[in-house]
Order: structure tokens, then sequence, then C-alpha cells
């Protein structure tokens, strides 16, 4: 038989977001510097995803990052629908992002470079990734 308690945990606990801030990332430098809030966090976040190939790193859980390795070498039409999905994926990860939407693209050869809109509670964010087939 189970002990059976009165107490209620929901009026004990009251659950609050986490703070979206953390240090700022000098990336012409390589460095960090001071420290970033808010939309300017989000954005960061957003850079770092789409630059950390998902699964290559340790540091990073499984869910981080953007699958973009076994496009290399792929014929266009399926880099091009598969990038809109894997950026989607990876994206929405994170809790400020409500949705990414938006997807255009140019071609310059082997080259190919995807605009797209990520919309965050924040408001929405340009963003873009270049990747070579």
């Amino acid at each position: 038989m189970l002990p059976k308690s009165t107490v209620d945990l929901a009026a004990d606990f009251t659950i609050k977001e986490r703070p979206s801030g953390t240090f700022r990332l000098n990336r012409e430098a390589d460095t960090l510097t001071g420290r970033v809030d808010t939309r300017e966090a989000v954005e960061q976040a957003i850079y770092i995803m789409l630059n950390v190939e998902r699964y290559k790193h340790l540091i990073h859980s499984w869910g981080f990052g953007v699958e973009l390795a076994d496009l290399y070498g792929r014929p266009m039409g399926y880099v091009q629908s598969e990038i809109k999905r894997r950026i989607k994926e990876a994206l929405i990860q994170d809790s400020r992002i409500t949705g990414v939407e938006g997807f255009q693209f140019e071609q310059d050869g082997k080259k190919l470079r995807v605009t797209f809109t990520v919309e965050t509670i924040f408001g929405p964010v340009k963003a873009e990734k270049e990747v070579e087939s």
C-alpha cells in the first residue's frame, strides 16, 4: 500500500521561464565580450545553431545544431527540399523560437544561399545559411 499525501505540489512550486541572457560572442575576434539578453541573445543562438553540425561535438546535446554535412554532393533539388526541413527542425528546439518561414533560395553554381525569417517571442529575426552541394 502506498502512503497518501495531502501536500499540493502545484501550490508549493512556481515555474519560471529561464532568462535568455548569455555571453556575447564577438564573431570577428572569436571571443566573448560582455553579456546579451532578449532579442540579441536569440539572434546569437540562431547563428550558433546554424553553424554547429548536429551529432559532431560531444559538448552539445544531440538535439543541438543542424545536419548539413550529408547534403554535400547531392542534387540541388534534394538539397533545397531537405535544408528547409532541417533548419526548421534545428531552430524549433529553442523555446524562444515559435516558427521558421519565408524561405528563399539563391543558387550560385554549387552554392545555395538560403534566407528565411525566424519568428521569436521577441519578434521576427532575418537569418541565412549558405551550403555547398
